[in-house]
């Protein structure tokens, strides 16, 4: 019951603090990946120019996913405010089709529709584009302040190694937890970067409108297991009943996307990644999910770096390390 208790408070403080907690994390992400450029600067640079090396680089980077997520999701949000009047006319011709076939719940559902939601919806989700770009600037201010200090980090706890074992051992386990983080964000990033030019391929196969904003969304949301690339499916599989006006065409597009997902995620993204990020499916879909009700959308993202940083401590101590082997999903003595 003590851990229990234990484990809900700190779930609700965690999710009480999200203003700041959530870019402080994002930071200390961003810090992992980031940290290897610099050091690997400073030995052909002097420590300050590839410490601004690094800034812009990491600076250049959170610009463009903040661009990429804003053109994306805003560019369709946009489109449905003006293609309003058509698609309202759209469902009603399709509950006017329904109640031809006797289907006496179609009068029920006719209110459930309005151009004024369309409106809302898409009007918040421009303004949770802002959100997003107020939320990626506070985490290069962490950022910076973090990449100032993680050099002087690492010596301190070199200096209390000496004396205290488990400051050594979190030394190690930070190394090779950034490892883990560069071959895993490599991996997930090719292979979003696959999935998008694939789904733009097929919107423009198909006559799909908005292909482009469409290869974007999946190139960002793929970065989310599971929920991302369902999200990336569903998306454009509602947009293509709205075009089309048939469910013929939803359906294909539905299958078709669900194939690219699945050769992406399932098979090539296990084989790129290998053994050494193995994870069990089922621990890294309660880290997204836990992310998600912690933080929302950007607790998703950081769910399984956070998973893999966690397991990555374990293995370091012996009391905890058998928690790391049950939650790593691989088979007894496969390493």
């Amino acid at each position: 019951m003590l851990g229990l208790c234990t484990a809900v408070l700190t779930a609700a403080a965690l999710h009480w603090a999200e203003a700041v907690l959530a870019p402080v994390a994002f930071a200390l992400f961003a810090v992992a990946l980031a940290w290897p450029v610099q050091r690997a600067a400073q030995a052909r640079v002097p420590q300050a120019l590839a410490l601004l090396a690094t800034m812009l680089v990491t600076l250049v980077v959170l610009v463009i996913l903040a661009l990429a997520i804003g053109w994306g999701f805003g560019r369709v949000a946009r489109w449905v405010v003006a293609n309003a009047g058509p698609l309202q006319l759209l469902y009603a011709q399709k509950l006017d089709w329904l109640e031809g076939q006797g289907i006496a719940a179609a009068a029920a559902l006719g209110g459930q529709f309005d151009v004024r939601r369309l409106v809302q919806v898409a009007q918040a989700v421009i303004l949770r584009l802002q959100g997003v770009v107020s939320f990626l600037g506070l985490t290069l201010v962490f950022v910076i302040l973090g990449l100032l200090e993680v050099e002087v980090a690492g010596r301190q706890l070199e200096r209390l190694g000496q004396n205290r074992p488990a400051a050594a051992g979190l030394l190690r386990a930070l190394r090779r937890s950034g490892a883990k983080l560069h071959a895993y964000m490599l991996v997930r990033t090719a292979m979003s970067l696959a999935t998008g030019i694939a789904v733009w391929a097929f919107a423009r196969l198909v006559g799909l409108e908005l292909a482009a904003e469409w290869g974007v969304i999946a190139f960002v949301l793929n970065y989310i297991p599971f929920i991302g690339s369902l999200l990336a499916t569903l998306f454009p599989t509602l947009f293509a009943v709205l075009q089309f006006g048939t469910w013929q065409a939803a359906i294909t597009v539905f299958l078709a996307l669900q194939a690219i997902q699945f050769l992406s995620g399932s098979y090539l993204e296990p084989r790129l990644a290998g053994a050494r990020l193995a994870l069990s499916p089922f621990m890294v879909l309660v880290a997204v999910f836990l992310g998600a009700l912690l933080w929302g959308i950007p607790g998703a993202f950081i769910g399984v770096p956070a998973l893999i940083v966690a397991l990555t401590l374990c293995e370091e101590f012996e009391g905890s390390r058998w928690v790391a082997e049950l939650l790593s999903g691989r088979e007894p003595g496969g390493g």
